[in-house]
């Protein structure tokens, strides 16, 4: 299974995270396959979060119509 396949089944689901694609599926480029979900047309939203003077990015996938 593809690291896209797998990772929007997992925002499917639920929020991901670089450490989680990392640790759950051997992706060390999730913004780029977060970048190829929404060239195929997902609505993904994506918020930073700055912790012990770190930044990451979470991804949600946007149900619905917006």
């Amino acid at each position: 299974m593809s690291h896209v396949t797998q990772i929007l089944k997992h925002l499917e689901s639920g929020p991901i995270t670089a450490m989680e694609a990392l640790n759950n599926y051997g992706c060390f480029r999730l913004a780029a396959r977060i970048n190829d979900l929404r060239m195929k047309g997902h609505n993904i939203h994506t918020e930073t979060t700055y912790k012990d003077d770190k930044r990451y990015a979470t991804y949600y996938l946007v149900k619905g119509k917006e």
